[in-house]
């Protein structure tokens, strides 16, 4: 396969991409038109996540949307290519923060130039509103802050609360959880402070905030419910549409059991306020939506994780009063990705596991599914990128990683989402609140090394996941390559690491080569002025993964607040400057931009005397086309 057929552009330090459903033409018509109009309520909420992110997104993109269909100028002019690629990087993060390091872009062009262009199509007047906004780059600095010492709620630009600080709204959920601890309080709601200096929470539903958003969400809801795949599906949508008409929390709760529960549908959805990535607390929801198709074939490799998940959680190297007795309603799924909305577009995760409740999963079980068709993009642009070979010490790690990466990436997934996030227990009285701000990253840490652990196992050579434990090397030496050098090509010299997923990537690596120093676990090598890290003992490697695994497994169980500061910021914040400035200077000769994400595939009907007789799947390859088209719904 052309790696160049999924390339289409990059900009900055993004590249964009696009993704195949091929599993879309085998579908029947009803399975397409359930596919079509669960693709119409994905788009229909991206609204919501632009004004999540920065109470000022909105205004600002309709301003850039503006420009870029209306100017007459000079499209040609220096500034006005720095103001496309400013306005692309807006588009891709969903508002005026970097999607991953959450740092403010501050363009090239100057204020001067952005007035004229304002001018130019006549919203001069917007020009007061925004100027500090775009160009002061102390004012909403960062959307997500997460540094310890500081009030995470003032210091972060996200748009989830108002005129409250950290410390009241710890305690305002604090006594919401004595009413019903099982309730995820605060997930669909701004906190916000009244007139009368009371807290009070503006709720996400149709009638509330994003009511108008939130009803064309919920129409085209009603419209795919008319060909979902089974009854069960049609009442989980129901379940789904009740819930945004009420804002109730607890009927969120009932529709995310009855959504795990259902395995039997060719064509499954996501929906709603979900991942609590963007708020430091972890309390407000992200809205987002993924629809996906199933991979029958490929399901057959999670198949058996999922029937074996007792045997896993019986064998993994935690205390015993953190297994669980029994493990019910594991259900994992190969699936390709149809359409992607909200936070996971145009990034988008390459899989997925809910619901997210921990006391739903002890009780019902989850449900997980790994995005294969943009895990299958992404390595058909990875194989020319040069990456592998400037990072991988010998000729030998390159073989094995060409051999059998794809494969163990896939894996590594599969038991992340399907066995990792589903395993373990909290204690009684514990909940994901006592983590604070580290909770995020605690729990990435937990399923990624659940997953580092058993992908060595022969248990899965056994069950025929992989042909041989090469696959798992493969893995090791993608992982560790990556935590402790390649991953900090998204990083500005200077800067420390923000995002849960890279803290947690870099915490594991740099402990289990700490860990390791004494017997050469993992060596560091300096060949050619170049430093590579190459892996020595993959057994040892292997357990220490698991001594790790126990560790964090009891710090969440316990909810000991300490013990995960002291992990994270002892391994997984600060970088190594000496080291960072040379990845920095060698990955800038690939010319390879670290972040990628994609322009989703359009649908439409076909019409035949007054009949629907097919839905129609093509594939755009322009990003800013798409964008504006998107603005225009």
């Amino acid at each position: 396969m052309d790696e160049k057929k999924y390339f289409l552009e990059q900009f900055d330090d993004i590249k964009i991409l696009r993704y195949d459903v091929p599993v879309f033409d085998s579908l029947t018509l009803k399975e397409k038109l359930f596919v079509y109009y669960l693709s119409r309520a994905a788009l229909a909420g991206r609204d919501i996540l632009w004004d999540q992110n920065n109470r000022y997104n909105l205004r600002l993109r309709k301003v850039l949307e503006k420009i870029l269909r209306d100017y007459k100028g000079d499209r040609e002019a220096q500034e006005f290519q720095h103001f496309l690629v400013y306005a692309k990087k807006v588009f891709f993060a969903n508002g005026i923060h970097h999607h991953y390091s959450m740092e403010k872009f501050i363009p090239e062009f100057t204020p001067e130039y952005f007035k004229s262009l304002l001018l130019a199509v006549g919203e001069e007047e917007m020009y007061g509103e925004l100027e500090r906004v775009i160009f002061d780059p102390r004012y909403m600095a960062k959307r997500v802050v997460l540094d310890d010492g500081k009030d995470l709620v003032q210091a972060s630009a996200n748009n989830y609360y108002e005129g409250v600080t950290q410390k009241e709204v710890e305690e305002f959920y604090r006594e919401k959880k004595k009413q019903n601890e099982l309730i995820s309080w605060g997930l669909n709601s701004t906190l916000v402070r009244d007139e009368q200096g009371r807290l009070r929470e503006e709720v996400w539903y149709v009638g509330g905030k994003y009511s108008k958003e939130l009803t064309r969400v919920v129409e085209n809801l009603e419209k795919a419910a008319e060909y979902a795949c089974n009854e069960h599906q049609k009442e989980i949508i129901d379940l789904l549409v009740q819930y945004y008409r009420t804002g109730d929390l607890a009927l969120f709760d009932r529709y995310s059991i009855e959504w795990a529960k259902e395995s039997a549908a060719p064509v499954d959805f996501i929906n709603g306020f979900i991942e609590v990535y963007g708020d430091p607390l972890a309390y407000k929801a992200s809205w987002e939506s993924v629809v996906q198709i199933m991979d029958e074939e490929a399901c057959k490799r999670t198949r058996k994780l999922a029937d074996n998940a007792l045997w896993f959680e019986r064998n993994a190297p935690i205390d015993e009063r953190f297994k669980k007795s029994e493990v019910v309603g594991i259900i994992a799924r190969v699936v390709q990705a149809a359409m992607l909305g909200g936070d996971c577009h145009p990034a988008t995760p390459i899989g997925i596991n809910l619901p997210n409740a921990e006391w739903i999963r002890e009780r019902y079980g989850s449900k997980s599914v790994t995005l294969d068709n943009i895990t299958y993009a992404y390595n058909q642009t990875s194989l020319t990128s040069g990456v592998l070979d400037e990072f991988a010490y010998s000729e030998e790690e390159k073989e094995l990683v060409r051999k059998y990466g794809y494969l163990g990436g896939n894996v590594h997934t599969d038991l992340h989402e399907c066995l990792g996030h589903g395993s373990g227990k909290m204690l009684p009285g514990v909940g994901q609140e006592a983590l604070k701000n580290y909770y995020s990253t605690i729990e990435e840490t937990r399923a990624d090394l659940f997953a580092l652990y058993y992908v060595m196992d022969p248990k899965l050579v056994e069950l025929g996941v992989i042909p041989s434990l090469d696959v798992a090397k493969s893995e090791y030496c993608n992982y560790i390559r990556n935590g402790l050098m390649v991953q900090l090509t998204r990083v500005k010299l200077g800067n420390n690491l923000e995002e849960s997923h890279m803290r947690n990537r870099q915490l594991i690596a740099s402990w289990v080569y700490e860990k390791g120093k004494a017997s050469n676990v993992i060596e560091r090598v300096v060949r050619d002025g170049k430093t590579y890290f190459t892996i020595r003992d993959y057994d040892a490697l292997r357990q220490l993964f698991g001594k790790l695994l126990a560790e964090i497994q009891r710090v969440k169980s316990e909810g000991d607040f300490e013990g995960a500061r002291n992990l994270i910021e002892g391994y997984g914040v600060r970088i190594d400057p000496v080291l960072h400035q040379e990845v920095l200077e060698r990955y800038r000769k690939l010319n390879v931009a670290p972040y990628a994400g994609f322009v989703n595939p359009e649908y439409k009907l076909v019409e035949k005397e007054g009949n629907i007789t097919d839905v129609e799947i093509t594939y755009p390859t322009d990003f800013l086309a798409q964008m504006l088209e998107y603005g225009n719904m």
